[in-house]
């Protein structure tokens, strides 16, 4: 099974998380489960987070949904996220 890791600044984490933790069910929707987020220590906004992939389609869908870009806009991420799938 693939992870989808992404890369990406907030401008603020306290936000930002509650925002990530209810679009959940979106998430799981496109078979984006076991998500673990990481903080940088330099800088907290900062993020990295892992998602399992049950569907590498759906979940490409998912990257690209105008959902997930107004989701973004509105929890202050700042620029695009660097997004990778690996297996």
């Amino acid at each position: 099974m693939a992870r989808m890791i992404i890369r990406h600044t907030v401008r603020d984490y306290a936000v930002w998380r509650p925002g990530f933790d209810a679009h959940d069910p979106i998430r799981r929707a496109a078979g984006l489960t076991q998500g673990e987020v990481f903080r940088k220590a330099e800088d907290p906004n900062d993020l990295v987070i892992t998602l399992q992939v049950a569907d590498l389609e759906k979940a490409r869908a998912f990257c690209a949904s105008d959902d997930l870009r107004e989701v973004m806009q509105r929890l202050g991420v700042l620029g695009p996220p660097q997004i990778d799938f690996i297996a």
